[in-house]
């Protein structure tokens, strides 16, 4: 996980950072600013009572005028009342705005989340983003509710009764007042390294919620291999580590709380003794030192608490910092810059991307056998019987019906008639985010035609960059070099939601939510009807919902680990087909299939397939006779394109990573 580095701490401001919630703080802050002052008002009375025990002691008490004292008693009895009354409305004040507030920081965190790129996902740790939505959040509400009031409060405080206790007797007040300097000295130290020690814990949290999660969710791999004692093991140490980190600040607060207690102590006691030898000597009304007295301790609750105000403080700062780290992180690039990159890239090709009535052929009325990039490839009968129809009076961009719509969007068709239709990889490169810039890329130079209403299968070894080049195409990840065109239309420039309206995906790990059936399904299309689901789970062979206890009502569980691999795998596919996609890229989605099963998907997927511009990750022969043609990508690059036959008698790469494939045929 990114930490924050030791040069950004050490310019860390504690102010700075927290004042970064003000626009969330903003919409409320009309109760807040009332709700400070009225616990002003409130800490202030408190200064009142000494001021009434000196009216007390100096009048009725020393003259024996017991009416006079049972009305200084009420006096007193009001007083609390009021002090009382006026705390509990500042609470009603601040208690629904501030959930107010955390809930909209949370929904923000939520947001954003969504809206950050994969790449982000994969640095970062889950428990940490859990931690920073829950604890951190929770931290910086009470923060806002009591801390932030109370250091303005307390301050405020000091100050009224500072000026009490030297109108009353100045020479007993800058007694007390002499501590100041050194306290405030201690305070600045205490708070540099307590801030440290803060992160350190909230950091250490989020690196156990990470265990905690993957304890859980791996669950079976713990069992499986009777891992339970090495878990245990970590997730000890884990919490030692944590268990120390608190003992820390434990030890700096026992440290601030006892100078913060024990220095204003001792000037208590210094001016308790120098008043009781003024009031011997008649300079000082007894009444004056037991009003001078009872102000010094009126103050000490809110000096004591400036410690625990101010490690409140530093914890919220340091919340703060850790939630904007998340959410200073750049969302997916916007549509301006990527199209920018594009035209940097390829400034021909994107002039030609935006033409308007250009008189290029269709790609599909190209000679059969030529590849997009001038490579020979021979199609078989099937794709150039597709290919023939194609150019002999559709036009490119009403292919497939898209989740959409039945168009790409404005311009689209003339940008098809101007451009190769279809799916085009132009000099595809790409390296991961945090890789090194000399570094190899994880793919070179990909060119790639996949022809409108064809499918292509994507073999390689593993490790050779299937899965990464299926991800760029719905801009799970963002090219470092090349384009990627969708029926002429650079991706780069295409408005995210509607690029992912055109493009459907299934992994081949399928992931499942904790939701129904027909929940997880129409994740693939929000709107789709009954109609449109059933054919969906027809086309996956998922029949078996029927049988579950609610059928499509049944809630599948966290992860879907209710349901078996190949149940899970099957849904997955269904969430692809389920919105008719133009587009639909599958990585190895039949890998959890039995033989039977994957027999009956595949001849319901090939009627799919007809509609569809497709791209397939292959690892089994049955796969690849999905496919019009199959690409071979080796080392980051496209080694050959061709039919399966092709291929399998000019390429011995690809003979070699079939031939288990054959073996397998073999035996059935």
């Amino acid at each position: 996980m990114p930490r924050t580095d030791s040069v950004a701490q050490d310019d860390r401001s504690a102010v700075r950072s927290l004042l970064r919630l003000w626009p969330y703080v903003r919409p409320v802050r009309a109760r807040l600013f009332t709700a400070a002052f009225v616990a002003v008002v409130a800490s202030c009375l408190s200064l009142v009572f000494p001021l009434v025990l000196k009216w007390m002691v100096d009048g009725p008490v020393a003259e024996g005028d017991v009416d006079g004292v049972w009305r200084g008693a009420l006096y007193l009895l009001l007083l609390g009342i009021a002090e009382a009354v006026l705390f509990g409305f500042r609470r009603w004040l601040v208690a629904r705005p501030l959930a107010g507030v955390e809930a909209a920081m949370r929904a923000d965190l939520f947001r954003h989340l969504q809206r950050l790129p994969v790449a982000f996902h994969d640095r970062w740790a889950s428990g940490q983003l859990l931690s920073r939505g829950t604890t951190d959040l929770m931290l910086l509400r009470m923060f806002l509710a009591f801390p932030l009031t109370f250091l303005l409060v307390n301050g405020v405080t000091i100050l009224v009764g500072a000026g009490i206790l030297l109108a009353q007797q100045w020479t007993l007040g800058l007694i007390l007042l002499a501590p100041v300097a050194p306290l405030v000295f201690v305070v600045a130290r205490f708070e540099a390294r307590y801030s440290e020690v803060a992160r350190t814990a909230q950091d250490q949290v989020g690196d156990l919620t990470t265990v905690v999660e993957e304890s859980v969710l791996g669950i079976r791999i713990i069992k499986g291999f009777g891992r339970h004692r090495s878990q245990a093991t970590a997730f000890r140490a884990l919490t030692q580590r944590l268990r120390g980190t608190e003992l820390a600040k434990a030890r700096l607060l026992a440290g601030i709380f006892g100078v913060i207690m024990i220095v204003p102590e001792l000037a208590i006691a210094a001016a308790l003794v120098l008043g009781t030898i003024q009031v011997a000597d008649g300079t000082l009304s007894a009444g004056t030192l037991v009003a001078f007295l009872s102000t010094a301790l009126a103050l000490r609750w809110p000096v004591d608490a400036m410690g625990f105000l101010l490690a409140m403080s530093q914890e919220a700062a340091t919340a703060t910092d850790r939630y904007f780290e998340v959410m200073d992180a750049a969302e997916e690039s916007g549509e301006e810059a990527a199209a920018a990159s594009s035209r940097t890239h390829h400034p021909a090709g994107a002039a030609e991307a935006t033409r308007v009535g250009a008189s290029a052929a269709p790609a599909a009325a190209r000679t059969p056998g030529a590849s997009s990039h001038g490579h020979l490839v021979a199609v078989d009968g099937k794709a150039s019987a597709r290919a023939g129809r194609e150019g002999g009076g559709r036009p490119v961009e009403g292919l497939g019906r898209g989740r959409g719509g039945t168009g790409s969007g404005s311009g689209s068709g003339s940008e098809g008639r101007g451009a190769r239709g279809g799916m085009v990889f132009e000099g595809v490169e790409f390296r991961y985010p945090d890789a090194d810039e000399d570094s190899v890329p994880v793919l070179q130079r990909i060119d790639l035609h996949v022809r409108p209403g064809e499918t292509m299968a994507l073999v390689g070894g593993t490790g050779s960059g299937k899965t990464t080049l299926t991800a760029l195409v719905p801009r799970l990840y963002e090219v470092t070099g090349g384009r990627i065109t969708l029926d002429g239309r650079d991706i780069a420039v295409l408005p995210r939601e509607e690029l992912r309206r055109l493009v459907s995906m299934a992994f081949e790990e399928p992931t499942l939510f904790s939701a129904s059936v027909g929940e997880n399904v129409r994740m693939g299309e929000e709107g789709a009807g009954d109609e449109e689901l059933r054919r969906a789970l027809d086309v996956a062979q998922a029949g078996f919902v029927d049988a579950l206890p609610q059928g499509l009502h049944t809630q599948v569980g966290e992860q879907g680990l209710s349901l078996s691999g190949g149940q899970r795998q099957r849904l997955a596919l269904a969430r692809a087909v389920v919105g008719r996609p133009r587009f639909l890229v599958l990585d190895d989605p039949l890998s959890a299939l039995d033989v039977h099963t994957e027999a009956l998907v595949e001849a319901a997927l090939r009627r799919v397939l007809e509609d569809t511009t497709a791209l397939v990750v292959a690892h089994r022969l049955s796969t690849v006779m999905l496919a019009d043609r199959v690409a071979l990508l080796s080392e980051g690059r496209i080694a050959a394109v061709g039919t399966h036959h092709e291929l399998l008698r000019d390429n011995a790469e690809y003979a070699w990573l079939m031939s288990g494939g054959h073996a397998e045929e073999a035996a059935r």
